[in-house]
């Protein structure tokens, strides 16, 4: 059993920062003393999109490493024709590749599971980044920018949208990286508080003890009211300070996350079947099941971002064990998400995006036979519901799978075409910083129009 300060500080990085990363409680009157509050709407209240939306959230995928493009989606016969040896040193994908579903999208067999799913996915084989270095990536793919402090995309989102959720965070990060750009890459950056990531670990079922001993809800309550009624003093007279109505919501948020976030994080609430549709009762999945099942039920909750992350996929060697692994660990969970939100009805307007920061190349890359370098001029990533065409091969790679050739897409125009997918227009979406307008993604980007359903 936990202490409650020991729960705080480790499964949500500070109970209070977590709470005031959010800033979600609406106020609209005073409990007491009859004064009429200064009136303001919450940053995380629901805006509009630019144009009508495909998907409403968005659950990312983060395969921290970079994952081998060569020996999961993307199928190239004449590399299957090489191997290493000679002077080309060329390596032939270590898996075989199934035509799966209807469409026949070529997805290695390590992947059975979410081959049962290929009619749902979109594979996005140009996918191209600027740099080759993972911190530098994985700061790109999750900013937009690999040099400079920006904000992730996770909190442009969340600025544009606001977040349906009323009693937790609007972008819940699961497990993120504590290296290769850190907490860079849930920050908000320039962007309010309100919309940076929330850490959440998975490590146990449920968050216990994070109720107030101290207190009975009844005087809670009186006491969280007396603290509000002396900051809405303070308010008054400055009705535009974003740090005290921060403040404000941050304690009343606090107050309803000693319910929502127990209840929520308590995967003992489902059952077995779905322990088992998730991978919960193998030692093989149960770890990034446990993610999946929770990106779930924080869908359902409201939650605008959720990201999960899998580490382990930089496979200089080893490739075919250690893939092997990494593909176990998250086949039957992704496929389990997938089959749960299509029969919860929540597929269509829930944006799923699979992807690393680069891929791999064709080469081998230590002379074994057994192990890939580092490629960012082509790789693949993959969408699925949220409004994105399934069974598709979108893009490609040329014919040794080294160099996106056609279907390009950037990282800028991989989050214009999030940002599109959502409703929001890449180029509309800008925040006054320093003099400038900023936008997620700069000053290039285009929408992949062609992968829209």
């Amino acid at each position: 059993m936990f202490t409650r300060r020991q729960v705080l500080q480790s499964s949500a990085a500070g109970f209070g920062w977590l709470a005031f990363s959010a800033l979600h409680a609406q106020w609209t009157a005073k409990r007491s003393h009859g004064a009429e509050p200064t009136k303001y709407r919450s940053p995380l209240a629901p805006k509009p999109q630019h144009f009508a939306a495909k998907a409403k959230r968005v659950i990312f995928f983060f395969m921290a490493g970079g994952p081998s493009h060569l020996d999961t989606f993307d199928w190239k016969p004449e590399l299957a024709k090489r191997g290493p040896g000679g002077r080309s040193q060329h390596l032939a994908p270590v898996f075989g590749f199934q035509p799966s579903g209807k469409s026949g999208l070529p997805i290695a067999d390590v992947f059975p599971h979410l081959a049962k799913h290929a009619d749902h996915l979109c594979l996005l084989n140009g996918v191209h980044t600027a740099v080759a270095g993972h911190q530098q990536a994985t700061v790109a793919v999750h900013t937009g920018n690999p040099s400079f402090v920006r904000p992730s995309f996770g909190s442009w989102i969340t600025y544009g949208l606001g977040s349906q959720a009323d009693d937790l965070p609007g972008f819940v990060t699961l497990n993120p990286l504590g290296d290769q750009g850190g907490a860079q890459n849930y920050g908000s950056a320039f962007l309010p508080a309100a919309f940076q990531g929330t850490r959440l670990g998975t490590g146990s079922r449920g968050v216990p003890n994070i109720e107030n001993r101290h207190l009975a809800g009844n005087d809670q309550r009186k006491q969280l009211d007396f603290v509000e009624q002396a900051n809405r003093r303070l308010l008054e007279q400055d009705p535009n300070d974003p740090a005290l109505q921060g403040l404000i919501e941050s304690y009343e948020l606090a107050y309803k996350m000693q319910t929502s976030v127990p209840a929520t994080l308590d995967l003992e609430r489902e059952s077995a079947a779905t322990h088992s549709l998730y991978g919960l009762d193998d030692a093989a999945t149960s770890a990034f099941g446990t993610q999946c099942l929770t990106a779930r039920r924080l869908a359902e909750k409201g939650v605008r971002f959720i990201q999960l992350t899998s580490q382990g996929w930089d496979h200089h060697n080893n490739l075919r064990e250690s893939l092997g692994r990494n593909a176990t660990s998250i086949d039957k969970p992704i496929a389990g998400l997938i089959a749960d939100l299509a029969q919860r009805g929540m597929l269509d307007e829930t944006l799923l995006v699979w992807g690393g920061e680069f891929g791999r190349t064709a080469r081998d890359d230590k002379g074994d036979g057994n192990g890939r370098g580092h490629a960012n001029k082509g790789y693949t990533m993959w969408m699925c519901g949220g409004g994105v065409k399934g069974g598709l091969r979108y893009g490609a790679t040329d014919e040794l799978g080294e160099v996106a050739v056609d279907g390009r897409m950037g990282t800028h125009d991989l989050h214009a075409t999030i940002l599109h997918l959502l409703g929001l227009n890449h180029e509309e979406l800008t925040y006054r910083y320093a003099g400038r307008d900023f936008r997620l993604t700069d000053t290039a980007g285009e929408a992949a129009k062609g992968i829209v359903a």
